[in-house]
């Protein structure tokens, strides 16, 4: 059974951080690419960070570039969002997403997404 669990969200002051976590099951985690999405009430789901299978490539929106950094563990089946200088617009649910294309066919699996505060 396929899943993704993530971790790590949370109440924090503005210029705070946090380390998010994904830990996945049921598949080959490594053949994977994973990425991190977030989503604020009364807005689009967004493309936060990206990662590639091994962790070769990576990939920032704009508006996080410089301060966050995402990596993953495959030994561990982990994923993780290091998340440095925090605004108040970073306040969102963080969904974490894996994502395979094989042989014309999509593999796309997502979790239930935690909370990120950032407030005063």
């Amino acid at each position: 059974q396929v899943q993704l669990v993530e971790s790590g969200g949370g109440l924090v002051q503005p210029g705070g951080s946090l380390r998010l976590s994904c830990a996945a099951s049921g598949f080959t985690f490594s053949s994977y690419a994973m990425s991190w999405y977030r989503q604020a009430p009364g807005k689009e789901r967004e493309l936060v960070a990206a990662i590639t299978n091994v962790g070769r490539f990576t990939s920032y929106a704009d508006s996080v570039k410089g301060r966050f950094t995402v990596s993953r563990d495959n030994a561990k089946n982990t994923m993780f969002l290091q998340m440095n200088g925090l605004k108040p617009e970073d306040t969102a649910v963080y969904y974490c997403n894996a994502r395979l294309v094989h042989e014309g066919r999509r593999y796309d699996y997502w979790g239930q997404g935690t909370q990120v505060t950032v407030s005063s």
